[in-house]
Protein backbone atom coordinates (compact mmCIF):
# COMPACT_ATOMS: atom_id res chain seq x y z
CA UNK A 1 0.00 0.00 0.00
CA UNK A 2 1.16 3.64 -0.75
CA UNK A 3 0.87 6.40 1.41
CA UNK A 4 0.09 10.02 1.49
CA UNK A 5 2.78 12.90 2.32
CA UNK A 6 1.16 15.34 5.12
CA UNK A 7 0.27 18.01 2.65
CA UNK A 8 -1.54 15.59 0.40
CA UNK A 9 -3.29 14.42 3.54
CA UNK A 10 -4.10 18.10 4.35
CA UNK A 11 -5.53 18.32 0.69
CA UNK A 12 -7.90 15.52 0.62
CA UNK A 13 -9.56 16.47 3.56
CA UNK A 14 -9.84 19.46 2.16
CA UNK A 15 -11.87 18.29 -0.56
CA UNK A 16 -15.25 17.04 -0.71
CA UNK A 17 -15.68 15.66 -4.63
CA UNK A 18 -13.27 13.74 -6.84
CA UNK A 19 -13.66 11.30 -10.19
CA UNK A 20 -13.76 7.65 -9.66
CA UNK A 21 -12.87 5.85 -13.08
CA UNK A 22 -13.78 2.22 -13.09
CA UNK A 23 -13.84 -0.75 -16.00
CA UNK A 24 -17.68 -1.99 -16.86
CA UNK A 25 -17.70 -5.59 -17.65
CA UNK A 26 -17.72 -4.63 -21.47
CA UNK A 27 -14.41 -3.20 -21.20
CA UNK A 28 -15.91 0.49 -21.63
CA UNK A 29 -14.81 3.34 -18.98
CA UNK A 30 -16.68 4.99 -16.76
CA UNK A 31 -16.08 8.13 -14.80
CA UNK A 32 -18.27 9.77 -12.29
CA UNK A 33 -17.96 12.26 -9.70
CA UNK A 34 -18.87 11.15 -5.88
CA UNK A 35 -18.56 12.10 -2.81
CA UNK A 36 -15.57 11.22 -0.56
CA UNK A 37 -13.20 10.96 2.45
CA UNK A 38 -10.22 9.56 3.92
CA UNK A 39 -10.20 6.66 6.34
CA UNK A 40 -7.23 8.03 8.77
CA UNK A 41 -7.62 4.51 10.85
CA UNK A 42 -7.00 2.38 7.47
CA UNK A 43 -5.24 4.57 4.85
CA UNK A 44 -7.79 4.05 2.49
CA UNK A 45 -10.33 6.61 0.53
CA UNK A 46 -13.90 5.54 1.37
CA UNK A 47 -16.65 6.94 -1.34
CA UNK A 48 -19.92 7.40 -0.65
CA UNK A 49 -23.22 8.08 -2.58
CA UNK A 50 -27.29 8.37 -3.15
CA UNK A 51 -28.41 4.34 -3.43
CA UNK A 52 -24.61 3.58 -3.95
CA UNK A 53 -25.16 -0.38 -4.11
CA UNK A 54 -27.81 -0.12 -7.03
CA UNK A 55 -25.13 2.37 -9.22
CA UNK A 56 -23.09 1.27 -12.16
CA UNK A 57 -19.69 2.11 -10.64
CA UNK A 58 -20.23 0.08 -7.55
CA UNK A 59 -21.34 -3.05 -9.34
CA UNK A 60 -17.97 -2.85 -11.83
CA UNK A 61 -16.19 -2.54 -8.02
CA UNK A 62 -17.71 -6.03 -7.53
CA UNK A 63 -17.08 -7.06 -10.18
CA UNK A 64 -13.28 -6.70 -9.84
CA UNK A 65 -12.64 -3.19 -11.95
CA UNK A 66 -9.37 -1.43 -11.23
CA UNK A 67 -9.88 1.99 -10.42
CA UNK A 68 -8.26 5.30 -10.93
CA UNK A 69 -9.65 8.82 -8.17
CA UNK A 70 -8.65 11.66 -9.28
CA UNK A 71 -9.27 14.91 -6.90
CA UNK A 72 -8.06 18.08 -8.54
CA UNK A 73 -9.03 22.29 -8.39
CA UNK A 74 -7.38 25.38 -9.33
CA UNK A 75 -5.18 27.30 -6.64
CA UNK A 76 -5.25 30.62 -9.22
CA UNK A 77 -6.32 31.04 -12.23
CA UNK A 78 -3.70 34.13 -12.64
CA UNK A 79 -1.66 32.89 -12.90
CA UNK A 80 -2.64 29.56 -13.59
CA UNK A 81 -2.01 27.08 -10.99
CA UNK A 82 -3.63 23.06 -10.72
CA UNK A 83 -3.36 21.05 -8.13
CA UNK A 84 -4.08 16.91 -8.08
CA UNK A 85 -3.98 13.79 -6.83
CA UNK A 86 -4.39 10.67 -8.77
CA UNK A 87 -4.98 7.61 -7.28
CA UNK A 88 -4.43 4.26 -8.84
CA UNK A 89 -5.52 0.92 -7.11
CA UNK A 90 -7.73 -1.67 -5.21
CA UNK A 91 -11.21 -1.47 -4.74
CA UNK A 92 -13.91 -2.92 -2.65
CA UNK A 93 -17.39 -2.54 -2.44
CA UNK A 94 -18.88 -2.95 0.88
CA UNK A 95 -22.77 -3.23 1.46
CA UNK A 96 -22.02 -2.24 4.77
CA UNK A 97 -18.80 -1.23 5.99
CA UNK A 98 -18.73 -1.00 10.33
CA UNK A 99 -15.26 1.73 10.18
CA UNK A 100 -16.24 4.51 6.60
CA UNK A 101 -14.53 7.57 6.70
CA UNK A 102 -17.33 9.49 7.13
CA UNK A 103 -19.35 7.25 9.40
CA UNK A 104 -22.09 6.72 6.45
CA UNK A 105 -24.23 3.66 7.00
CA UNK A 106 -25.14 1.64 3.55
CA UNK A 107 -22.49 0.71 1.01
CA UNK A 108 -19.36 2.04 0.12
CA UNK A 109 -16.61 1.89 -2.43
CA UNK A 110 -13.01 1.49 -0.42
CA UNK A 111 -9.74 2.71 -2.51
CA UNK A 112 -6.48 0.89 -1.15
CA UNK A 113 -4.11 3.16 -2.70
CA UNK A 114 -1.52 1.86 -5.01
CA UNK A 115 -0.14 4.03 -6.59
CA UNK A 116 0.13 8.29 -5.83
CA UNK A 117 0.93 10.94 -8.12
CA UNK A 118 0.10 14.79 -6.78
CA UNK A 119 1.28 18.15 -8.43
CA UNK A 120 0.34 21.97 -7.42
CA UNK A 121 -0.39 20.30 -3.64
CA UNK A 122 3.23 20.68 -2.39
CA UNK A 123 5.03 23.45 -3.36
CA UNK A 124 8.42 22.43 -2.39
CA UNK A 125 7.87 19.39 -4.96
CA UNK A 126 7.30 20.04 -8.78
CA UNK A 127 6.26 16.59 -9.04
CA UNK A 128 5.93 13.25 -6.85
CA UNK A 129 5.04 10.23 -7.53
CA UNK A 130 5.18 7.33 -5.08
Amino acid sequence: MDSFTGRELEYLRAQHLGRLATVRPDGTVQNNPVGFGFNDKLGTIDISGHDMAASRKFKNVAAGSSVAFVVDDLASVNPWAPRCIEIRGEAEALVDPEDSAGQWSGPIIRIHPRWILSFGVDPEAQRLRH
